[in-house]
């Protein structure tokens, strides 16, 4: 009976190891992960590597001593922050001026790609879309200076308009209330027909069969864009609605600081214009670095939780 079925039986086959799979796959993929390499390399270099500078936030930074023999001050940096009264000031003006911003920039490539969609010349959509989205290639600088060209209070358009109708010039910028209407907008104009294309090739992405069934019973055109098109790219808008969410503490300091001046500072000042002043002028090199660890920790600390919520409520998340 044993010696039948240990005749039976056959001889267990050795599984491959884990590092001959491992080998197995990169030799099968190797193209593909030499394209990539680029890019990883990109994030290793420039994202992750630094990381280890982040230590400084905790330390009081001497360059004389270098980064790892700088004497450690613990949390006296964050400490000086929570307890400055300007903190409140740029925390609002950075969270304002970032809802503000996501409550705009979110619905206006929607309804652009939209009205793209809806343009049947394919000629005259791509003129439009050409248009829309040139705005994007240019400069921070040079759109600073496209919108001081139109409200400049000596020689602005807006102003000569004013002027040639017996009214005083205004000084826009110098009015701390106009300035967030002014960032906003003006990026807006800058980015919204760029944002637009994700959104258009989404709309792309829908069966035409849909349309000509709701078209064959009678649904108008409104009717097919609420119960086709929008649904369609709900998935789209999801995503780039919580990457823009992740990164609602992270207001370029670049425009901000060429729109800026001593009479609209109570409103112009965010995180990052605080952090370069701090940091690059005033050479407060670990205060700078732990004013910008505080905002990145809050980017993600939002992102987890919008991403865990729109996980729970439309099963569309980053993860």
């Amino acid at each position: 009976m044993d010696a039948r079925l240990n005749s039976a039986s056959p001889h267990p086959v050795p599984k491959p190891s884990k590092w001959k799979h491992v080998k197995r796959q990169l030799k099968r993929n190797i193209g593909l992960y030499i394209i990539i390499s680029p890019a990883v390399l990109y994030f290793l270099i420039w994202h992750y590597w630094p990381m280890y500078g982040v230590q400084i936030a905790f330390k009081d930074f001497m360059p004389g001593l270098g980064i790892w023999n700088s004497p450690w001050v613990g949390f006296e940096h964050f400490e000086r922050l929570f307890d400055a009264y300007y903190f409140w000031t740029i925390l609002k003006n950075t969270i304002g001026i970032s809802l503000y911003g996501l409550l705009i920039g979110i619905p206006a490539p929607i309804l652009l790609a939209l009205l793209f969609n809806e343009i049947r010349s394919r000629k005259l959509r791509s003129f439009a879309q050409s248009v829309s989205y040139a705005p994007h290639f240019i400069s921070v600088v040079v759109a600073v200076g496209i919108l001081f060209f139109f409200i400049s209070p000596t020689n602005g358009v807006f102003n000569s308009v004013l002027t040639s109708l017996g009214r005083e010039p205004v000084d826009y910028l110098a009015e701390p209330s106009n300035f967030w209407h002014l960032y906003v907008w003006s990026g807006i104009w800058q980015g919204v027909g760029w944002s637009s294309l994700i959104y258009s090739a989404a709309i792309s992405g829908i069966s035409p069969d849909l349309y000509e069934a709701a078209y064959m019973d009678g649904a108008s055109k409104f009717r097919r864009i609420w119960h086709i098109t929008i649904p369609g790219i709900v998935p789209t808008i999801m995503i780039l609605s919580i990457l823009s969410a992740g990164s609602i503490m992270s207001v370029g300091f670049e425009k901000i600081l060429l729109m800026q001046n001593p009479m609209n500072l109570e409103t112009s000042e965010v995180i990052s214009t605080y952090m370069y002043k701090s940091g690059l002028l005033n050479t407060q090199y670990s205060f700078s670095a732990a004013v910008g660890l505080f905002n990145n920790v809050i980017n993600f600390i939002i992102l987890i939780i919008v991403n865990a919520v729109a996980r729970k409520a439309g099963e569309t998340s980053l993860w």
